[in-house]
């Protein structure tokens, strides 16, 4: 791996928060941001903005024009050498004259791997690692359904201090206040896709949408209703048309489309509709359903990340905790977490934890 500069490293990380522009616009596309430069000079940079619009080089090289040639390309993703909705971006790169470029990460697509090799066919200087962990954070979902077939899971909960996420009626608004709600509407808009449960539907009624922050578009709502119980007036299926999962045939919703995954239980096929999910472009699969649907997704090892907002409150043995899971007869039978962050969320605590 090439020793980089600190000047490298200045001109990824522009790159990369180049690439956070697109956070809530290119999917099912990655987030990549791009800079030209001749030294400490910048002459051009650009992000990719959504799925079919140009692609972050291409800006960067439109912004640059004739000082493309002879320029150094910082970009967070390796360079695409494929004809898709828009032209290679390596070729691009190679006509325009650019002598080095550093990529953070290489496609996550093994296969894929063309662009930095038609770079350095072309006798342009080609090195990839530069601040790849970031970049590899900020395309999480990306990586995860292009290596998995499947999107990045994460789940995201509101308890008490004592674990408790519900009445034992069901009813759940709101335990948090209303600043770690903010963030997690935040987190709402980046996602692809928001999931629920159908009790969570007919407890609550939600909308699954993104409210507290500006977005410029809403995430694609997702219900997992075994028997398709939702209720047709309820908020999910109002306005975009909503996805519902079902384990049974012959149920009808308005605004739904409905497909059928059963597994042997009778239940939704929970690992199916992460397949089915990935297929259809998810990325990032925000979860914000009940202790029974987490407890699923945790059994079945389906979950990557833990969002968690625990408020200064108690609920007490009767209420709802926040995971499901089997009863366990030993200490070692815990599900371990990794810590990531805690912060301080307004009068809440985030936690953010990964399996």
């Amino acid at each position: 791996m090439s020793a980089f500069s600190p000047l490298d490293h200045a001109m990824m990380r522009r790159a990369l928060a180049l690439a956070e522009k697109g956070m809530f616009t290119t999917t099912p596309n990655p987030r990549v941001g791009c800079v030209l430069a001749h030294g400490e000079r910048i002459v051009g940079e650009g992000w990719h903005e959504k799925a079919g619009a140009p692609h972050a080089e291409a800006n960067a090289l439109a912004a640059a024009g004739g000082e493309s040639k002879g320029a150094t390309v910082y970009v967070s993703l390796e360079p695409c050498n494929h004809h898709g909705r828009t032209p290679p971006c390596a070729e691009a790169l190679i006509k325009a004259g650019v002598v080095r470029v550093v990529a953070a990460m290489r496609d996550p697509n093994a296969g894929s791997r063309k662009g930095g090799d038609a770079l350095t066919a072309a006798g342009i200087a080609f090195e990839s690692g530069l601040l790849e962990e970031e970049a590899r954070e900020l395309n999480i979902g990306f990586v995860s359904r292009v290596r998995r077939g499947r999107p990045w899971v994460r789940m995201k909960i509101a308890a008490t201090l004592d674990g408790r996420t519900a009445l034992a009626n069901g009813k759940s608004q709101w335990i948090t206040g209303a600043e770690a709600r903010k963030d997690g509407h935040r987190w709402r808009a980046r996602a692809c896709a928001i999931a629920t449960g159908g009790g969570t539907v007919k407890a609550d009624d939600p909308q699954l949408t993104v409210r507290e922050v500006e977005t410029p578009r809403q995430p694609l709502r997702v219900v997992i209703d075994s028997h398709v119980e939702t209720p047709p007036k309820a908020r999910v299926l109002q306005g975009e048309k909503a996805l519902v999962f079902a384990a049974v045939r012959g149920r009808k919703l308005p605004n739904a489309e409905i497909v059928v995954l059963p597994n042997k239980a009778g239940k939704v096929d929970l690992a199916k509709m992460l397949e089915e999910l990935g297929k259809r472009g998810i990325n990032e699969l925000h979860v914000e359903g009940g202790f029974k649907l987490n407890g699923s997704l945790v059994r079945e090892g389906l979950v990557d990340e833990f969002l968690i907002y625990l408020n200064p409150s108690l609920l007490g043995d009767s209420a709802q905790g926040m995971v499901n899971l089997a009863e366990m007869t030993s200490l070692d039978q815990r599900v371990p977490l990794k810590l990531r962050s805690v912060e301080r969320i307004g009068d809440d605590l985030r936690i953010i934890a990964r399996t």
